[in-house]
């Protein structure tokens, strides 16, 4: 039985029931009227009947009872699932409870098209973890059109997410009609050519690009998820974010514009002015806005807001001097907490990524917390509500496989089992401070995902494993059972058209550190056994050589493989080189650790052989927010060194920036170090994607690179008032 996301209890009993069209479904509360005709609607679609609704029946049998049960002896969510030979029993308080129960139904049901379906008779009672267990979609970078939009919000209904999180306005576009200024959507809707493949590329069309969504089709989308159970936040970016409001309207910046729609990704310099006339501006938009949507809380942004117009603006200042403010991020957090009084009064909430802990907290807002779990952490300390939307595990813009074998991703490395592994829920909140953890949420950020089709791709199956994750009843200790579960489910998404990674099925590839040298481990979800691999750099056959334990690197090599069923290749095929040096293996130890969303196989991944790809900002790299690298390698022994080389990565639109300095040090006790070799930043030059650090003649046990974060990044420069990443891979010792 793969039921995702799984039940928080399951009783099997004997025997099984028989679902025809001759099943009746005996309904003798109105109030679930909207779930059964769903349910209905979901026979007709699949299976060409639906089953005929009665309010009495003189006998039970062959029936589905809907009963309604006591709200004070349960959960609102909670659904009790009762499948007997002759009935199946639906009860529970509430309309989403039984919407929950159908949507377990509907699992239970065999895929394939029937006249009659046997389920097995058990017992399930159910009920979620999170109250917020939530899907986000970017449609300002890219549109999406409305019947996708829907579909979308079926597949959330599906495993049974409750938060469709609607990102509206950008610098790229902004897609909500607002009745009192039509110039947003007149202007702001559209821009004038939009970049071509990653932003390192620095490439563009000039094709005019955008669209947008009447009031009409917001209610009724609004309407359409309502249906579903599914609350739709939407978000309306401020302070920053803001070009295509200020091309539209260039009288709420701080210069005056003109401006253009953004064509570039990343973070642009130009963002609201917090002047009378904006807040009239934006409390008007959000009027309109609130009258659409009927959710508890409205996403204001509130992340990645350059502070160097602020710096400039004589409004600002004075707006500084005149409310006591000491600095630019208190400044933010004015404009922060007089939106959110103005959406208190309108009775509603505002939530906002984390960036708007900074300079002190709204009173009543609640935070999104995606740098991490810190911000969601010193939120909840606060007693502030939090959603956990950290990059590292619910990003979905992230390559989920092998990137030499997925489409262009924005970068990191967050594959299905990582996922699966999140927990929301931060050992470091006490059981009292926990309470206000909402739930959490997957972000799915569009700058390189143009059509449905790849929408699809980039959320299933991950989605799968979030599912589970906020429903309360993953267990990453035995993610092999949610993974056959998960694979069950292929068959399902097969037939419903859905376009879903199959990375899954690729082989995945782990290296170990032993005595012995490097071990390099190939795994396939299906069977490692069916792999076959080759160690000369020709492609993987049925003849090549079978794969039966981690295989061992000791000199340079190219490893090819794939997996193999039924002596057809059903895989990509993985390849993998290794450049062996006298660091390749050896114990390592860092002094800070990387960023959670870049630190995919830790501090050995800066010996492990494996040298990474520029363009791919996957699993091979280290990233270090503002922090330095500060790495200690033990060699073993007594070794001759020559020269040491490093990999470092520049991309400044991604604000990764290459270091102040690189320094090599040498010790033979491991204690008291020497310098013998030091580059600036100026002379960092890259050969292949390293920088090749001579040194004089030396005999030493241990080396210690450190490499200098950039540090803040100064005006002018992507990303400026920010911490510098520092991205860092392969060390090697010759």
């Amino acid at each position: 039985m793969a039921l995702i996301p799984k039940p928080s209890k399951v009783i099997f009993e004997k025997g099984n029931f028989i679902l025809n069209e001759n099943t009746k479904i005996l309904l003798t509360n109105s109030e679930f009227q909207n779930e059964v005709d769903l349910f209905n609607q979901y026979l007709k679609s699949n299976n060409g009947f639906e089953l005929q609704v009665v309010n009495n029946s003189k006998s039970p049998i062959n029936t589905i009872e809907i009963q309604k049960e006591d709200s004070s002896n349960s959960s609102l969510d909670f659904y009790k699932l009762n499948v007997t030979t002759s009935q199946i029993q639906i009860k529970a308080s509430r309309n989403i409870g039984v919407f929950y129960a159908f949507q377990t139904l509907q699992q239970l049901l065999p895929i394939q098209k029937n006249e009659k379906f046997i389920l097995p008779c058990l017992i399930i009672e159910d009920q979620p973890k999170y109250a917020w267990r939530g899907m986000h979609l970017d449609c300002a970078r890219h549109f999406f059109p409305v019947d996708f939009v829907k579909k979308y919000i079926d597949y959330l209904a599906m495993y049974k997410f409750n938060t469709f999180h609607w990102h509206l306005t950008d610098d790229q576009g902004w897609r909500i009609e607002i009745k009192k200024y039509p110039k947003l959507t007149e202007i702001g809707a559209y821009r004038n050519g939009s970049m071509i493949g990653h932003y390192s590329d620095q490439k563009f069309d000039d094709k005019r690009y955008g669209g947008f969504y009447t009031q009409e089709e917001i209610k009724d989308v609004v309407a359409y998820a309502a249906q579903r159970h599914i609350t739709i936040v939407p978000e309306i970016e401020m302070p920053g974010h803001a070009v295509a409001a200020l091309a539209a309207y260039p009288e709420y910046s701080c210069t005056g514009g003109p401006f253009e729609v953004g064509k570039i990704w990343g973070v642009l310099d130009d963002v609201f002015c917090p002047k009378d006339e904006t807040f009239t501006f934006l409390e008007n938009i959000l009027s309109e806005v609130m009258t659409l949507f009927p959710s508890e809380y409205i996403h204001i942004g509130g992340d990645e807001c350059p502070k160097i117009r602020w710096k400039k603006c004589s409004h600002c200042q004075k707006r500084m001097k005149d409310e006591n403010l000491k600095d630019e991020h208190e400044l933010q957090s004015y404009f922060i907490q007089r939106i959110e009084k103005f959406v208190n009064r309108k009775g509603r909430k505002i939530i906002g990524w984390d960036e708007i802990l900074e300079g002190g907290l709204a009173p009543n807002a609640a935070v999104m917390s995606w740098r991490g779990t810190e911000g969601g952490i010193a939120a909840a300390k606060q007693k502030h509500f939090v959603v956990m939307s950290p990059g590292s595990h619910c990003y979905f813009d992230h390559y989920q496989g092998n990137p030499k074998n997925e489409p262009i991703a924005f970068g990191g490395y967050t594959p299905v089992e990582k996922v699966y592994a999140f927990n929301p829920s931060p050992k470091e909140l006490t059981s009292e401070e926990a309470k206000y953890i909402l739930g959490a949420q997957a972000n799915l950020w569009t700058e390189y995902i143009e059509t449905p089709s790849h929408v699809e791709y980039m959320i299933f199956p991950r989605m799968l494993a979030l599912s589970e994750v906020v429903w309360g009843t993953s267990n990453p200790e035995n993610y092999t059972d949610f993974q056959n579960r998960m694979l069950q489910h292929f068959e399902v998404l097969e037939q419903k058209g859905i376009n879903f990674s199959k990375a899954v099925f690729d082989i995945t590839t782990k290296v170990k550190a032993t005595q012995k040298g490097i071990l390099f481990e190939l795994n396939s979800a299906k069977n490692s056994k069916n792999i076959r691999y080759t160690l000369d750099g020709t492609n993987p056959t049925i003849n090549s050589l079978k794969y039966k334990s981690p295989i061992k690197i000791s000199k340079n090599v190219t490893i090819k493989a794939a997996y193999f069923e039924n002596e057809v290749q059903k895989s990509a095929t993985t390849q993998q080189s290794f450049q062996i040096n006298k660091a390749t293996g050896k114990k390592i130890e860092l002094m800070h650790q990387p960023n959670e969303n870049y630190s995919h196989g830790g501090a050995l991944t800066l010996v492990d052989g494996m040298v990474s790809k520029n363009k791919t900002l996957g699993k091979d790299w280290l990233g270090f927010s503002g922090k330095d690298l500060n790495a200690s390698i033990n060699l073993g022994k007594i070794e001759t060194i020559n020269k040491i080389t490093v990999s470092v990565l520049e991309s400044q639109g991604s604000w990764i920036y290459f270091p102040e300095s690189i320094e090599v040090l040498v010790s033979n006790n491991g204690k008291e170090y020497e310098s013998i070799a030091k580059i600036s930043r100026d002379s960092i030059k890259l050969v292949d994607g390293k920088v090749f650090i001579n040194c004089q003649t030396q005999k030493a046990q241990f080396v210690k690179v450190i490499a200098t974060n950039f540090g803040k990044i100064p005006d002018g420069m992507p990303g400026a008032g920010s911490n510098a990443w520092l991205f860092v891979d392969e060390i090697g010792v010759e």
